[in-house]
């Protein structure tokens, strides 16, 4: 048997783009499971309070949450350039464009099983 810890996807948005995607392992699960535990906990208590500022708050966690999901799965970024530098993960969250982000972040969702419910967030 042979397996690939990761795995090719191409964009179907941004032809020549391509993501390497980490595939989900025991080790890995455990490590994403602590790294978003509290933020998490924090998200569902803020959207359960009725303050409109707790709300936002709620929103400006869960896009923690989005970016943490992306810098645990997104390996590599190829094709594509962020102000004249080859993309690296990091570069395509802070710099890239949203629409990319967006799809590099449903492919690591995908990868880590989560249902469609649970991608929509």
């Amino acid at each position: 048997m042979k397996y690939e810890s990761v795995k090719d996807v191409a964009s179907k948005i941004a032809p020549g783009v391509r993501f390497r995607i980490a595939r989900m392992s025991f080790a890995r699960r455990v490590e994403l499971m602590r790294q978003i535990r509290e933020l998490t906990r924090r998200m569902e208590f803020l959207e359960a309070g009725q303050e409109p500022g707790g709300k936002m708050d709620a929103t400006l966690v869960q896009v923690e949450v989005n970016r943490l999901y992306l810098m645990w799965g997104l390996v590599e970024v190829s094709g594509l350039e962020v102000d004249g530098a080859e993309a690296t993960p990091a570069a395509l969250a802070e710099s890239g464009p949203e629409e990319l982000f967006r799809e590099a972040l449903a492919a690591v969702k995908t990868e880590t099983g989560l249902s469609g419910e649970e991608r929509k967030n």
